[in-house]
């Protein structure tokens, strides 16, 4: 209080510092009358001041309802004149006490802590002293924004305290107490169910047709959500100790209700440190207040200085710049390290890091920027320079279309589809394309694959949207998903009949056959697998997702790739083995092989647990079956003898399909023949094999017409694999 009045006070200053460096000055004997004048000033002075803020400590304490000290620097509006401070001024309303934190706003007091300097309010609506239903909701309004948070206003919502710590330059670690935390009421027109934050109110609160939520913590702008407007702000000082748990509704109510904190921090400062006092901080360890506090060791270029300091400014988050002004002769500054490392070195190093980040980050910058705009530049020149039927959108559109990417149907490594609806009615699917790989080469692909083309059994594009880094394609919508649902597992208890997976076969090899031949150009698509496979409401099948898809004249009969493309267990072996033959359009007939076989099947082709040889690749035993005698063997599929022809019908053409050399298997046009017409006019085809080695070996085994034993294995090898599928039976 002293030191605060003394430095507040210009006429004492200069005496005080020439007093100062007498005592400094030990070896001086000067020590003049005029000093000694200037200290007894300092004593009377001090007196004066002392007696003068003593006198409001004899008032009584007051109280009022639960609240039982009320002392300086609050006070009662009936407390005499020179009783605590108007600006902490309470009232006494119906034994409650009230404090008028805002104009209009009155709370209720729950208590005042001399200790941290709190007061804790709860809003008169959520005061568990009376009587309120959970259908009440808080009367006032309140953010951090509404404290102004300087030392002029009487509350703030945090505080600065220290606590010292080990360090050897005896510094201090500062902190910022936070009072309360927010709970944002949110009404909303949509039920919000993707994001447990947002605590439902119901059966509590009704708003007719909206839905009202609680969220815990305070809502970023940016998350908010379209269809939601904040109702009001709340706050408790409950939940900054829990706030990494879940809430109910009951429990916010519970926290709102316990109320929340403020700090009368800076009215407790000028009590106690004066006026003018700038460096008043709370005493984190002893739970008391700090005026001037020297206990603060600066350190510039490593060397330690300790003692008196002066305030030179403040930055725009409220912390003090200082500098020293006499140097403590009880604390010798030390050098942490060398003289010509604190004073050379350090700095050197210290600019030679700041140039090298910022080089780093420009260089950053200027490659993104650069790698960016040669992706847009090559999908604008791509654009511009075809005659695309598809619609192009713009991102605004597209987000309209999909009602703010609230449903999404799926996601991949490409990206996520959602669902969306055009203006005039109908649904589509929304592909949002993620980072664009290479030059935007993805996205090239699928827009001159499948932008040019218009078939039954191929989905169709209905527009596009290029705008800056957005992508996305707009196809129409399949409302039955893709077709591996319904082979490997029932849907909604339905199930296909095998009348109808042989229609999906064969309208999926009309689509593939229109791309090898149908086209101006041959497309290529590298990855016909089920779940690339869509069906509409009446089941018919769209081949879908061309973004590996090539385009190729259609008098190129030998295609050049980079590297492997399409899915495993789908891909054609001369992908991977160069010796077999070239990658043609019969990867796709390879490819359209495997989904058939596991279409008349039901099953997956392979079968990576399986015990025997046998059962692992089931290619090999149905063509075992198939290859003994036609007439007596027998696939019963529940069903009756015209759905086994088209099973045989089936598993002959996909093994034809699947054979290891590319010359061996047949066009797609030869595949739609093959499936339109009957079963007896279809050739056995040689044994599939699974690897080259394999290949040669079993060519040489078919042409001196052994069959080998472990391969061939009858209906028992294979017997716990088939018995686990009600679908199918053998008979030896």
């Amino acid at each position: 209080m002293t030191l605060a009045f003394l430095e507040g006070n210009p006429s004492v200053n200069k005496c005080k510092d020439n007093f100062v460096l007498t005592v400094l000055n030990k070896g001086r004997k000067a020590f003049s009358i005029s000093y000694f004048c200037c200290f007894l000033l300092h004593f009377l002075l001090t007196i004066t001041v002392t007696c003068a803020a003593d006198h409001s400590k004899t008032c009584a304490p007051s109280s009022c309802g639960k609240v039982t000290d009320i002392r300086h620097p609050f006070r009662r509006k009936d407390d005499p004149e020179n009783c605590g401070d108007r600006r902490y001024e309470l009232t006494c309303e119906n034994n409650v006490t009230v404090l008028a934190l805002f104009p209009g706003k009155n709370y209720h007091v729950e208590s005042i802590n001399y200790n941290n300097f709190t007061i804790r309010l709860v809003d008169p609506s959520m005061d568990s002293s009376e009587d309120h239903n959970c259908s009440t909701l808080p009367r006032y309004s309140i953010t951090r924004t509404n404290f102004s948070n300087t030392e002029t206003e009487p509350y703030v919502y945090e505080a600065r305290q220290v606590r010292e710590t080990l360090l050897k330059n005896g510094g201090m670690v500062r902190e910022t107490l936070q009072s309360f935390e927010h709970v944002v009421f949110l009404k909303c027109r949509n039920p919000v169910r993707d994001d447990p934050r947002h605590v439902d109110t119901a059966p509590c609160i009704k708003e007719g047709g909206n839905n009202v939520y609680a969220v815990v913590g305070g809502l970023p702008v940016v998350e908010l959500r379209d269809d939601c407007d904040v109702k009001l702000v709340a706050a408790s000082s409950l939940l900054s100790v829990s706030m990494n748990q879940n809430f109910s509704y009951a429990d916010i109510r519970r926290m709102l209700a316990y109320g929340f904190e403020v700090s009368w921090i800076p009215g407790a400062c000028e009590y106690q440190c004066g006026q003018n006092n700038r460096v008043c901080v709370i005493d984190g360890i002893f739970q008391s207040l700090k005026c001037n506090y020297t206990g603060v060791c600066f350190t510039p270029l490593l060397k330690n200085y300790c003692g008196l300091r002066k305030v030179v400014g403040k930055d725009s988050t409220g912390d003090y710049f200082y500098q020293i002004i006499k140097t403590d002769v009880f604390r010798k500054c030390i050098l942490k390290m060398g003289v010509f490392t604190g004073w050379f070195m350090v700095p050197y190093m210290v600019v030679k890091f700041i140039l090298s980040l910022a080089f780093f980050l420009v260089l950053l910058i200027y490659s993104y920027q650069r790698r960016h705009a040669s992706i847009c530049d090559n999908i604008e020149e791509f654009l511009q320079g075809n005659k695309l039927i598809p619609i192009r959108y713009s991102y605004k559109e597209i987000k309209k279309m999909a009602r703010g990417f609230k449903e999404k149907l799926g996601e991949g490594g490409f990206g996520s589809v959602h669902k969306g609806k055009l203006r005039s009615g109908p649904f589509v699917a929304i592909k949002m394309l993620g980072k664009a790989k290479g030059n935007g080469q993805d996205f090239i692909s699928e827009v001159a694959t499948i932008g040019r083309i218009h078939h039954a059994n191929v989905v169709r594009l209905i527009g596009f949207c290029v705008e800056g880094s957005k992508r996305a394609l707009v196809y129409e919508f399949m409302p039955n998903g893709s077709l591996d649902k319904f082979i490997f597992s029932k849907v909604d208890n339905v199930s296909l009949t095998y009348q109808k997976l042989f229609e999906i076969s064969l309208g999926v090899a009309r689509g593939i056959a229109y791309l090898h031949e149908g086209c101006d150009m041959q497309i290529l698509h590298f990855d016909i697998k089920p779940h690339n496979i869509l069906l509409d409401e009446n089941f018919i099948p769209k081949v879908s997702d061309f973004g590996l898809a090539k385009l190729y004249p259609l008098d190129n009969s030998i295609v050049t790739l980079t590297a492997a493309r399409g899915t495993i267990g789908y891909m054609a072996p001369e992908l991977f083995y160069q010796n077999i033959g070239a990658v043609s359009y019969k990867a796709d007939v390879y490819s359209f092989g495997m989904l058939l076989m596991e279409m008349a099947s039901q099953r997956r082709n392979s079968n990576p647990n399986a015990e025997h040889s046998s059962q692992f690749y089931f290619p090999f035993w149905i063509y075992d079956q198939l290859a003994k005698k036609s007439d007596e063997i027998e696939i019963e599929i529940l069903m009756d003898e015209e759905t086994n022809k088209l099973a045989k019908k089936m598993f002959i053409t996909a093994l034809w399909c699947i054979q290891l050399k590319p010359s061996d298997r047949p066009s797609m046009n030869k595949v739609v023949k093959m499936l339109e017409g009957d079963v007896a006019s279809i050739e056995m085809p040689p044994r599939p094999s699974y690897y080259p080695n394999d290949m040669i070996h079993k060519d040489s085994e078919i042409n001196s017409g052994v069959t080998t034993s472990n391969d061939s294995s009858s209906c028992s090898d294979f017997e716990e694999e088939i018995t686990t599928n009600p679908m199918w039976k053998c008979f030896g």
